[in-house]
């Protein structure tokens, strides 16, 4: 076997609801550095430190051992006590933690010596109350007040943080008083007294406080009680989640490790007579509501856990902007971008309120919806979403398209809003061929493609309702729409698609990895969807790891920037859907197995939100981009995408037909897919090889639901960009 290099960033990040901790392999929190325990987009703890008599102890080994949960391993480096010298590894300290609400934090020390040992164990805590976004950018500035009391009575330190009316607080002590712990310099300090093969324990509890409403911490043991902290993280998957069985050991850690991915990155949201859960976008920096994030992971896991989507529609429609705000860049109907708790939004020194700067949100909310309802067959979820759904068919029309063109185009009106809002939101994004950026109104490609598939999924919708007229319409502006930006976007030179239109609607010939989403919205026409693939396959796109964002022959390239050169695993999964639209199996197999891949090297089979776009060379590995959140909802979605991609999955609930058109690679020779849903109705189904053909047998549920049928037989009956 050959060695394997493994990567990703030296951390460990546990985080349940919107508690994340950030620490350093050894459980350490060195300050000043972007690691810490936040909640609701605060930092509470910046700096976090365990010493015996004042030295450091060494990492043995450690990491999670769940999303919420992790353990360390430490020992002793030689110190000096009144007693006598301690020599160094003759003491194993285990921190264990878990986070549920609050954070429980389990200190074992165990001496493996001849002799008694007595000494001081020491934790040195410091808060900051940073707002997230002044951490990420390393400029944090002190608005309020920190107090800080020992109350040696409760065995409770509180710090809090006041500023007007907005407070954080947090509260740390040793559960029950017990062992008795006392406050001075900043440190909690015990008497430990242990001999020869002795064992000491305390459960330190860190509390939160947001604006007087407390969060509670787990009151029970990891370390004593793993099997109770088992059963909970099982608990809170979610059992009917689709699983897979495969001889491919890289893609089944790869699948699984995108389930608990996804669950780790579910936020609960309170609606008004009950909790919803929708996907955060990533950890640490974005584990918050996003338009964007959430649609696109609701869509990928549409064949794994449908019901992620009902969710993300419900509480997306609920906070759908209902008038003009050019500040947070809100339009009537518009899909929110980005929600914030923290104290910059709380007094709206940012727009995150929530801000509204993106121009795909709108469409991708009717995308969602009709997925949603093809995979479930639930015509309520329909009816409970069309008002908001009918609010974004006006935004698409009236403010989408800003000048009345006919086209999607976007442009901030904010003083402090977005220059870019789509998903390839960075300043420096967009840029003309010789490197220099398109500023002012854009119209991206694939903001066309998503409102031409947005309408022709609503027609669908509106036909089930019995709205024929209304679906009419829709299907005539989508077949407009298809005609008039093959005309304005395409390149027959460059055999490809303009990235955008610019302000003076003139073409921009950048190569980039967007017109791999027009495949997906199938806005392409059939004769010249394969100039597409093949150009996207070229060397300067294809890295080896996946497909770049830019292209290695532009000006702008660089593999580590975040969106001028690397590779985006959800971008990836998208192109390979559109690859298998048009019939491209292979190169869409290629796609699977690069991300596959690339996932296999990353720790835990975690893949990240985007890693360098280094092209990939014998014995190589992928290499990471400093910075990226992992675990990231849409980047472990994924391999959802990649693996409805390989089996050509279609679900059609309202007929009672589950589509499949399964092209299995070589390296990928056997699947299994168990607890399939569609609708009320679950399968199990076996896929395998024979020569260079797929077969299949259904094992359970009924045969006569799953139905072979060529994905390009499907498109011809449905779309209408022949007329």
């Amino acid at each position: 076997m050959s060695f394997k290099v493994q990567v990703g960033p030296p951390q460990i990040v546990i985080c349940e609801g919107q508690t994340v901790l950030v620490s350093d392999l050894s459980g350490q929190i060195d300050y000043p550095s972007d690691k810490g325990l936040y909640f609701l987009d605060t930092r509470l703890i910046s700096a976090w430190a365990i010493s015996a008599n004042g030295v450091s102890w060494d990492l043995l080994n450690g990491g999670p051992i769940g999303y919420d949960a992790a353990r360390i391993f430490l020992a002793n480096r030689a110190f000096d006590t009144e007693d006598g010298a301690i020599p160094a590894c003759t003491m194993g300290l285990v921190i264990g933690r878990f986070i549920r609400g609050g954070m429980h934090e389990d200190l074992d020390v165990t001496n493996y010596g001849p002799k008694t040992v007595r000494f001081n164990l020491e934790i040195a805590v410091r808060c900051d109350f940073a707002d997230i976004f002044e951490v990420k950018s390393g400029h944090i500035v002190r608005r309020g007040r920190v107090t800080t009391e020992w109350l040696d009575k409760q065995q409770r330190l509180r710090t809090t943080y006041r500023n007007a009316e907005f407070s954080r607080a947090i509260e740390v002590g040793p559960r029950d008083g017990k062992p008795n712990a006392v406050y001075a310099n900043g440190r909690l300090s015990f008497e430990v007294e242990l001999a020869p093969g002795e064992a000491w324990h305390c459960c330190l509890i860190y509390e939160m406080t947001d604006c007087g409403r407390g969060f509670a911490a787990p009151t029970h043991c990891i370390i004593h009680a793993p099997s109770t902290h088992a059963a909970e993280i099982q608990f809170d998957k979610p059992q009917a989640a689709l699983k897979i069985r495969t001889s491919n050991e890289e893609f089944y850690r790869f699948f699984h490790q995108a389930i608990d991915d996804t669950t780790a990155l579910r936020l609960p949201h309170a609606g008004v007579d009950h909790t919803v859960s929708v996907p955060a976008a990533g950890l640490p920096w974005f584990l918050a509501l996003f338009g964007r994030d959430s649609l696109i992971v609701s869509l990928q896991n549409m064949m794994v856990n449908p019901d992620l989507a009902r969710g993300t529609l419900e509480v997306l429609g609920d906070l759908q902007a209902r008038e003009r705000d050019d500040y947070r860049d809100a339009e009537p109907g518009k899909i929110l971008h980005e929600m914030r708790h923290g104290e910059l939004a709380h007094f709206k020194l940012i727009p995150h309120t929530p801000y509204y700067g993106t121009a795909d949100a709108t469409p991708l909310y009717l995308i969602t919806l009709h997925a949603a309802w093809r995979a479930t067959g639930d015509q309520g979820l329909v009816e409970g979403n069309l008002a908001a759904a009918e609010a974004c068919l006006v935004w698409i029309d009236e403010s989408g398209d800003r000048d009345g063109d006919g086209f999607q185009e976007y442009q901030t009106r904010s003083p402090v809003g977005y220059e870019n809002m789509s998903w390839k939101d960075a300043g420096d994004a967009v840029p003309y061929p010789d490197g220099s950026l398109v500023k002012g109104p854009k119209a991206l490609c694939e903001l066309q493609g998503y409102v031409y598939d947005a309408w022709i999924r609503m027609a669908e919708i509106y036909d089930a309702l019995g709205r024929a007229d209304r679906a009419r319409d829709l299907r005539e502006k989508a077949n407009s729409l298809f005609r008039r930006f093959n005309e304005a976007f395409w390149d027959e030179e460059m055999g490809f698609y303009a990235y955008a239109l610019d302000g003076e609607k003139q073409k921009v010939l950048t190569v980039a990895s967007n017109p791999g989403h027009c495949l997906w919205s199938g806005i392409v026409p059939p004769d010249r969807a394969g100039r597409v693939v093949t150009r996207l396959m070229a060397p300067d796109m294809w890295s080896g790891w996946g497909i770049r964002t830019l292209s290695a022959l532009h000006p702008s390239y660089n593999p580590y920037s975040y969106q001028c050169g690397s590779v985006w695993p959800h971008d990836n999964g998208i192109i390979a859907l559109g690859f298998r639209r048009y019939g491209y199996a292979v190169e869409a197999a290629q796609i699977a197995r690069d991300v596959t891949e690339a996932a296999s090297h990353f720790l835990l089979n975690q893949l990240p939100e985007l890693y360098a776009g280094i092209s990939r060379e014998l014995g190589g590995f992928p290499v990471q981009y400093l910075g990226a959140n992992v675990p990231q909802a849409w980047a472990a979605g994924s391999a959802f995408m990649l693996l409805q991609s390989i089996l050509g999955l279609e679900p059609d609930a309202i007929s009672g037909r589950l589509y499949i058109d399964p092209r299995l690679p070589a390296w990928l020779s056997d699947l299994t897919v168990i607890d399939l849903h569609l609708g009320a109705q679950s399968f199990d189904i076996r896929f395998w090889r024979e020569g260079e053909e797929t077969r299949h047998e259904v094992l359970r549920g009924d045969s006569n639901v799953v139905v072979s049928r060529l994905i390009a037989d499907r498109r011809s009956d449905k779309m209408s960009y022949y007329r």
